[in-house]
């Protein structure tokens, strides 16, 4: 049950459960707080997925670190879509200050699963003083790179010769590449090589209450595009890379792109659900880093 703040995004009333934040420009969000410790935003991927299943499907043992505070994206799970149709890449950025201000806290972690990546380095490039620590699980800075990987996955399993020569071919060739893999029953290891772990993973997200309105529109986006991978050293905040081994999804080897001045890289035995697939491993990842910082 979803429990309504009244006011704005800066009020002040702690949230004890679910509840919902209204952006600065008036859209509601789905933003749930729980937990102890120093507040950490969970910024999910997709793009247009939800906070849910990290939450429930490991992500939750975090919350002796952290105040953990879940929400999903406008036009994403249970959140609304925007009147204006404002899906900008500074808009989403600024829905993460928003809820940075309702934590009540100067600087709080930021921990970016796969698209997710893309919100967080540019939040922390906008808003460098608020943050305390970057925690990339799994993520991606380049939608182009990371696709591509997958089409090159799927040409080493199926022995096919799927090719994009420009980024604009990239969405399309890709869908027809992924349809080919599922064809096979083999989609679900573009997520983990063990097909209990995704099946998992539906059990929670196929809800037929979801909003997909961002996951429609954001792939006709260029900005979301950019190779944010090339300027990382721009950002010189603590930074925590985990990256899954067997990740097919961002691709094994997208993390070794990363320049960020002051990282540490942790890779994972699993693929692109490391919170669910090796848990114990990703918690005491985070845990160590956050030690250190």
């Amino acid at each position: 049950m979803l429990l309504s703040c009244s006011g704005s995004y800066g009020a002040t009333r702690s949230l004890q459960s679910d509840s919902t934040i209204i952006t600065s420009d008036g859209v509601q969000l789905f933003l749930k707080a729980s937990g102890t410790g120093s507040p950490c935003i969970f910024i999910h991927g997709g793009p247009g997925a939800w906070s849910k299943s990290f939450e429930v499907l490991g992500g939750s043992a975090l919350e002796n670190t952290f105040r953990m505070y879940y929400y999903d994206q406008r036009g994403s799970g249970r959140s609304a879509n925007p009147v204006n149709g404002d899906y900008s890449l500074a808009r989403m950025v600024e829905d993460i200050e928003n809820i940075r201000q309702k934590t009540g806290s100067g600087q709080v972690y930021l921990m970016a699963h796969s698209f997710g990546g893309i919100l967080a380095y540019n939040y922390a490039k906008r808003y460098p003083d608020h943050v305390k620590g970057l925690i990339f699980l799994n993520a991606t800075l380049s939608i182009n790179h990371s696709l591509q990987s997958q089409i090159a996955f799927v040409n080493s399993k199926l022995g096919t010769s799927f090719h994009a020569p420009d980024s604009a071919a990239v969405v399309a060739t890709y869908s027809k590449a992924f349809t080919a893999l599922r064809e096979k029953g083999l989609g679900y290891q573009m997520l983990s090589d063990n097909e209990e772990n995704v099946k998992r993973l539906d059990s929670v997200d196929n809800w037929s209450g979801r909003n997909y309105g961002f996951g429609r529109v954001v792939l006709g986006k260029a900005e979301y595009f950019t190779d944010f991978a090339a300027s990382s050293e721009q950002v010189k905040l603590p930074v925590l890379v985990i990256s899954g081994a067997t990740d097919h999804n961002i691709g094994p080897d997208h993390y070794k792109r990363f320049r960020f001045p002051n990282q540490q890289v942790r890779v994972i035995q699993g693929g692109h659900m490391l919170y669910c697939e090796n848990n114990a491993a990703f918690v005491e990842a985070v845990t160590s880093f956050v030690q250190k910082n």
